[in-house]
């Protein structure tokens, strides 16, 4: 899988439009989707911008990619990024509970 399609996968899980993420990178929707169909290679900024924007570091990006963790794990593994200390401690009782 390529850099284009990744990001594509990973925002159709995140359900979010191709104008949004265009948006909150910072680049054109027309330039995300040349990268999402392979048509144009993103700068390393632009690649960058992208990542973070679907909430992923560069190293989490591509060791997801090395990985391929099954979709519903990577939409899992997103959300929890997203939660506060609280939320993660509760997270984490409520899992070592439902594992006794």
């Amino acid at each position: 899988m390529n850099i284009g399609e990744k990001i594509k996968n990973i925002r159709k899980l995140q359900n979010i439009s191709m104008n949004y993420l265009a948006k909150k990178a910072e680049v054109s929707q027309a330039n995300l989707s040349r990268i999402e169909n392979g048509q144009q290679q993103p700068t390393f900024d632009t690649i960058n911008r992208i990542i973070a924007a679907l909430g992923y570091n560069l190293n989490e990006f591509f060791a997801a990619s090395s990985n391929e963790e099954p979709p519903d794990t990577t939409k899992l593994l997103h959300s929890i990024r997203k939660l506060n200390i609280e939320q993660k401690q509760a997270l984490q009782s409520f899992l070592e509970e439902m594992l006794k």
